[in-house]
């Protein structure tokens, strides 16, 4: 029974150190910045689940980010996916990995599919006053 307990909590440890090694986040500083690399991952991929339960999604968005510490200024640059962060914080970090895992999860289909809808939706709709005319 020993050797079961033993076995199962070794498999969850590696599957754990397996997940968190799939994050895809890499850093980059500029000066003297200091960082957890484990703490990384571990808000990068809460971020992500977050993100998965709101929206009610089937699978977990992971966007491959970029986090560059010792910026100018605390940004997010769309286009290359990357965080910009003055110095660490993980509010800003997690919030940067939200909007980007929601980017990552609303895909140009997507878009094009909610914004049909909407067009669609309001064209249904009718104004009372427009109908005593």
């Amino acid at each position: 029974m020993k050797s079961l307990l033993t076995m199962a909590v070794l498999s969850v440890t590696v599957a754990t150190a397996c997940y968190a090694q799939d994050a895809g986040v890499s850093v980059s500083g500029k000066g003297k910045q200091k960082w957890s690399q484990s703490e990384i991952n571990r808000v990068y991929l809460s971020a992500c689940s977050a993100v998965q339960r709101e929206f009610y999604n089937r699978t977990v968005p992971r966007p491959t980010v970029a986090l560059i510490l010792g910026a100018d200024k605390n940004v997010i640059d769309y286009d290359k996916n990357a965080i910009l962060l003055r110095q660490w914080d993980r509010y800003l970090f997690a919030q940067g990995v939200v909007v980007l895992a929601f980017e990552d999860l609303l895909t140009p289909e997507r878009r094009l599919g909610m914004a049909t809808r909407a067009v669609k939706l309001a064209d249904a709709s009718v104004d009372v006053r427009e109908l005593r005319k």
